[in-house]
């Protein structure tokens, strides 16, 4: 038997993209710019590339969906990272998309 098969790993989950997805939509909610790409292969990049740059928050519990949803929420440096590191991504995204 496999060693993935012997485990559940469904439930370990990376809390991080959540905060990611839910920031960037509100970012570019607010910048309404219409020269920004919101084509599927942008998004995905920039959020892609948001999450390579950002501290992982992995649970595996309830308890950690609760430590890591205080962490996420609010305005605390986590927080700041993560929209820093979106506005990162939109901005060079936007400068270089990888399409035509």
């Amino acid at each position: 038997m496999a060693f993935s098969e012997e485990y559940d790993f469904s439930i370990l989950r990376n809390e991080v993209e959540r905060f990611v997805i839910q920031e960037l939509g509100r970012r570019l909610d607010e910048l309404s710019d219409p020269s920004i790409c919101l084509c599927q292969d942008c998004i995905l990049d920039m959020a892609a590339l948001a999450l390579n740059t950002i501290r992982p928050l992995y649970r595996v519990s309830l308890l950690g969906t609760m430590y890591a949803s205080a962490m996420g929420e609010g305005e605390g440096r986590y927080q700041e990272e993560v929209r820093l590191m979106v506005d990162q991504a939109i901005a060079k995204v936007h400068a270089s998309p990888s399409h035509d």
